[in-house]
């Protein structure tokens, strides 16, 4: 696979070293070595970006974007390659975009501390709004309904209707409670029609892996841009709080250890605000909070949906994988339910 791609970058395989790099889920990645350089090389993955093109293009309008108004911001482009291209078709083996790699910088997988918490939010609130006068008819969607919960809700109820009926039986408890909280979709079905919520530049992706910090633990920018497009701004906050709040992550099997730490709470919102309280509307800030109760809800759906399909979409290691998951996420949303009347 590699070895076909090297050529269109100009480099040599005797003269390139390779190695898989990261622990994303969704497209391949390599770091490569030519020439005492170093660069990242990734796959994309067309199960789930079905016109990889539109994120080449979506990544060239943000780079033209910042390279006119705002010069000084560290943004990661790809490297061209060597007839120009920003993304690479390779007979058989699919589309390819090659990065420098940015020396002196890192990425982490979990977030350890409330400041880092700050940063990353900082980084992805910076990022949107350095995007604020772009021409949005120009970018374009790179996963239709990726964070449409209407959308998810449907997909849940076709699978109470038409998936595993054992595995609906067994999860009945975590079923009412989808139903219990599904006063979120109407929130967000409402929000959609109101005038005051402005759809922007918006990552959809906040996950801490998704920000370079750089040796003083201070946010350099963000990168892994394939799911950037039109959005609300509660998706980003939203998934920061899906990802941050908790100790654990959605894997953990004992729903005991999930809690919401309140610190980082509030990291992630003046380090978000510290950049777009002057962006947002005033009607967006009273949502800040259920942005966090929109994302942890949709993931809760999707895990449980997929589980009743059969794992068809996330997989599962083992038979109740999904269902744990969700378990975790409706868990957490609770948690966070609890802390409403103090952070609001």
């Amino acid at each position: 696979m590699i070895q076909a791609v090297l050529p269109a970058y100009g480099f040599r395989e005797s003269e390139t070293n390779v190695e898989s790099f990261g622990q994303g889920l969704i497209n391949n990645t390599w770091k490569l070595t030519s020439s005492g350089k170093e660069y990242i090389l990734q796959r994309i993955n067309e199960s789930v970006f079905k016109q990889p093109r539109n994120i080449a293009d979506n990544i060239k309008l943000i780079k033209d974007h910042l390279a006119a108004h705002h010069p000084g911001y560290n943004f990661v482009a790809p490297v061209p390659s060597v007839h120009g291209d920003e993304m690479v078709f390779v007979k058989g083996e699919g589309y390819f975009r090659l990065f420098p790699f940015v020396k002196d910088s890192y990425s982490k997988d979990v977030v350890q501390t409330a400041e880092q918490a700050y940063e990353a939010a900082m980084q992805f609130g910076r990022f949107t709004k350095l995007l604020s006068g772009i021409d949005m008819k120009r970018l374009k969607i790179t996963i239709p309904d990726f964070h449409n919960l209407s959308f998810r809700y449907e997909q849940f109820e076709d699978a109470l209707a038409n998936g595993n009926q054992q595995r609906i039986n067994q999860s009945a408890e975590l079923i009412n409670s989808v139903f219990s909280h599904s006063v979120i979709v109407k929130k967000y079905e409402k929000l959609k029609n109101d005038p005051a919520f402005h759809l922007r530049v918006t990552h959809h992706d906040t996950k801490i892996s998704n920000v370079l910090f750089d040796e003083n633990d201070k946010g350099v920018c963000v990168i892994d841009l394939d799911t950037v497009m039109p959005g609300y701004f509660i998706s980003d906050a939203g998934d920061m709080m899906r990802t941050y709040l908790s100790p654990v992550s959605e894997e953990e099997k004992d729903p005991g250890k999930i809690e919401v730490r309140d610190d980082f709470y509030r990291a992630i919102a003046q380090g978000y605000l510290d950049e777009m309280k002057d962006e947002l509307t005033e009607t967006e800030k009273k949502y800040f909070f259920y942005s966090g109760q929109f994302m942890i809800y949709m993931q809760a759906v999707r895990f449980l949906t997929d589980h009743l399909n059969n794992d068809l979409y996330y997989g599962a290691t083992y038979p109740e994988h999904n269902l744990i998951r969700a378990k975790n996420q409706l868990t957490l949303l609770d948690r966070l339910l609890e802390k409403e009347e103090m952070f609001t």
